[in-house]
């Protein structure tokens, strides 16, 4: 199995507490309303703890697809979360899994800064393709400016 890594950031004018409620407890009621493709988000497994796995469905076009994501741990005193996408045919067929650990920081202003190290395990000595880290990051990005929009046009809920 190949590993190949990245680290990135997003910025945002939300306080780190907020944000991090955000993007992790209210994500899953959040993204099916801010990301048409997202069908639902569901708990097949868990409590929604560490060990929980969340199947999310999407339909784009005619095809329905979904990826399985497993919480590896939550650390709320610290702002972190970090889970893994295990399987579904939503995964990439090179990829064993892609593990991210995230991070919510104080930033300027009041903001925050959202940091994740991602991590994509390949199957055998497959090399990790351009076209699926330009995707995943893309992905990665519009999720967080999708929930950080969602919290801005809806401050009364925060």
């Amino acid at each position: 199995m190949g590993v190949f890594a990245y680290d990135d950031e997003n910025s945002s004018t939300l306080p780190p507490a907020i944000l991090y409620k955000a993007l992790t407890k209210d994500s899953d009621s959040i993204i099916p309303k801010v990301i048409p493709v997202i069908q639902s988000i569901q708990i097949v497994e868990g409590n929604g703890g560490p060990g929980t796995i969340k199947k999310l469905t999407a339909i784009e076009g005619s095809e329905t697809s979904y990826v399985l994501q497993k919480i590896d741990a939550v650390d709320e005193a610290n702002l972190g979360f970090d889970y893994s996408i295990v399987g579904g045919p939503g995964l990439h067929e090179s990829l064993e899994k892609i593990t991210l650990q995230t991070k919510v920081v104080p930033g300027p202003d009041g903001g925050s800064i959202s940091k994740v190290a991602v991590k994509y395990h390949t199957k055998g000595d497959a090399p990790l393709l351009e076209a699926v880290l330009e995707e995943s990051k893309a992905r990665g990005t519009g999720f967080f400016k999708a929930v950080e929009g969602y919290v801005l046009a809806n401050p009364a809920q925060y």
